[in-house]
């Protein structure tokens, strides 16, 4: 389950070729229809996901240079960028997406070897700079799935998925509110345990269903519960 930001440079270079192809053949009123995202559309997705790759890149260049550079000016002034970018059209929006790319792209491929130890401030905390690239990818895909656009868990790469399954998981688990429960994906892969696991239920299935629904991306249909029973109920995945 590796996270090292040189590896995953190739798949975080498909993953945006996959999601480029799907903008590709949204037309206006497609970019202007609903996301999965309450409140959102397909245009305020992208227009999130090329200030996140700026946001990111801001981080990257603080890692390199040492500078205080936040992800953004505020939470303010990125959820106004995501409203202001979100009237577009398809054709604004896809080189938008093109362009803040391959902005990160630059600014990985001029990270100094040691300056991936840096602590960076996220969104989510303080992180080192070595998580970014997979944060990125981690962005890409689910809103990929979130676009509605005919892109779906079962479409994400097994690694994809194994990371993405392995960290939530891990995160449950410290999770005081979280449910009990066993983790089981199809394959050789290890369980995963979230809680106490004497009397919890074993919700077996494959890594990108199990996946999708600890994140909210889908409803669980595919996975089994034993003992026979409902799925438990996860806190809400951020």
């Amino acid at each position: 389950m590796t996270t090292d930001p040189l590896l995953l440079t190739g798949e975080l270079a498909e993953a945006n070729d996959r999601l480029l192809r799907t903008v590709t053949d949204l037309a206006a009123a497609d970019v202007a229809a609903p996301s999965l995202l309450p409140g959102w559309t397909r245009a305020h997705v992208l227009t999130h996901l090329a200030r996140n790759a700026d946001g990111f890149v801001n981080l990257l260049t603080a890692a390199r240079t040492g500078a205080d550079i936040p992800m953004y000016a505020s939470v303010e002034a990125r959820n106004a960028d995501i409203e202001a970018g979100a009237g577009r059209g398809p054709a604004d929006l896809l080189d938008d997406l093109r362009r803040s790319g391959q902005r990160f792209d630059v600014a990985v491929a001029e990270m100094p070897p040691g300056a991936w130890g840096a602590t960076v401030q996220t969104r989510r905390g303080p992180w080192p700079a070595a998580l970014l690239v997979w944060a990125r990818l981690r962005e890409i895909e689910v809103h990929h799935v979130d676009l509605a656009a005919g892109y779906r868990p079962a479409d994400w790469p097994e690694a994809f998925a194994q990371r993405l399954l392995h960290e939530v998981a891990t995160g449950l688990a410290d999770d005081p509110t979280a449910p009990a429960m066993l983790l089981r994906p199809d394959g050789p892969a290890r369980d995963l345990v979230v809680g106490d696991p004497e009397g919890a239920p074993t919700i077996t299935g494959p890594a990108p269903e199990l996946a999708a629904w600890l994140t909210g991306r889908g409803t669980g249909e595919l996975l089994t519960v034993d003992p026979d029973g409902p799925l438990p109920n996860p806190p809400e995945w951020i």
